[in-house]
């Protein structure tokens, strides 16, 4: 089958279909995207790939292609929080990619990206409040607990005071603008200055720490026993998320001490192949450099039935609650 002109490369592609070989049955794929690691499922030999994505544009995107695969290929609008109620069923395998695609951040009016100027929008799904309407809301304090708690951004305040200032916003370079303007000039080789800011924004927006959390329960739910989990995740606090949700479905999350003894675990429901996440080799980065920052991990499911997960312990960023009364 001829391969789509499509030049947005899913990272990770050969590493994740070794680690998750042989590749059989349904599998559904929670950030269908561009759809390069849903071909590459059904080119592999699954059955059938159930592909859901919250952005309604991503589909119209590929109607050139998505008939070529008929019945094997499965669209549905959703977020992957829900897959196991939109699938249906019990799947043989997961296929989660986080965060936002190479294909948005191209859109400029889609305004995900602080390189291209567009509407201060960073909504996947095109509906509920926009970037700008959040920005321009919200209190000094709320922002800076964003910046700093989803981007890790120590100039959090900093930042936070120079946007209620400028406000009202609702451009992209404006808002890049004027984070910029408070920190300081990069260094050769280092990242964009609003580059954490508009990461911890976006995140925001999208409730995205809530959904991964939701989408990896759900994800455990879907999994037939001896399915197959595989998420690839681009900044650290998404991949210390998935690497601990793993490790405490695995019995890995840490022993106690004689002081602590451990607490009575349950059942594992997964087991987990390599402890390490798996990075790009350096063919695949010298070919595709947005995989610098991508991280692979695998899991593998068990008869064990599915549990709830302690977002505290699994270390989900959350924005400080505020107090009440008289500041």
């Amino acid at each position: 089958m001829a391969a789509p002109k499509n030049p947005h490369l899913p990272v990770l592609l050969t590493p994740l279909l070794a680690a998750v070989a042989p590749v059989s049955g349904v599998w559904v794929d929670g950030t269908f995207g561009a759809g390069g690691y849903t071909r590459a499922l059904l080119d592999a030999g699954a059955e059938r790939v159930i592909a859901i994505d919250r952005d309604p544009a991503v589909f119209e995107m590929a109607r050139a292609w998505a008939g070529d695969y008929g019945a094997r290929l499965q669209l549905e609008r959703g977020e992957f929080a829900d897959l196991d109620r939109i699938a249906g069923g019990q799947v043989d395998g997961v296929v989660l990619d986080l965060g936002v695609s190479s294909m948005q951040l191209d859109q400029a009016q889609r305004g995900f990206s602080f390189l291209r100027d567009g509407p201060l929008d960073m909504r996947m799904a095109q509906d509920g409040p926009s970037a700008a309407d959040l920005l321009n809301e919200a209190d000094e304090a709320t922002l800076a607990d964003v910046l700093y708690h989803y981007g890790e951004e120590r100039a959090a305040r900093r930042i936070a005071r120079a946007i209620i200032a400028a406000r009202p916003l609702s451009r992209t370079l404006e808002l890049a603008e004027i984070v910029a303007a408070v920190l300081p000039r990069p260094k050769p080789g280092q990242s964009h200055p609003a580059t954490r800011s508009f990461q911890a924004i976006r995140i925001w927006v999208n409730d995205e720490f809530g959904q991964l959390l939701a989408g990896l329960e759900s994800a455990e739910r879907a999994l037939r026993p001896g399915g197959k989990l595989a998420v690839v995740s681009f900044h650290s606090l998404e991949d210390r998320i998935v690497k601990r949700f793993l490790q405490s479905r695995s019995g890995r999350m840490g022993g106690g001490s004689r002081h602590a003894p451990a607490a009575d675990c349950p059942e594992p429901s997964f087991t987990v192949p390599t402890r390490r996440a798996i990075a790009a080799g350096e063919d695949e980065l010298a070919e595709n450099p947005r995989a610098r920052s991508a991280f692979l991990r695998v899991g593998i499911r068990t008869e064990a039935p599915p549990g709830a997960a302690d977002a505290g312990a699994l270390g989900l960023p959350r924005l400080p609650e505020k107090k009440r009364g008289r500041r």
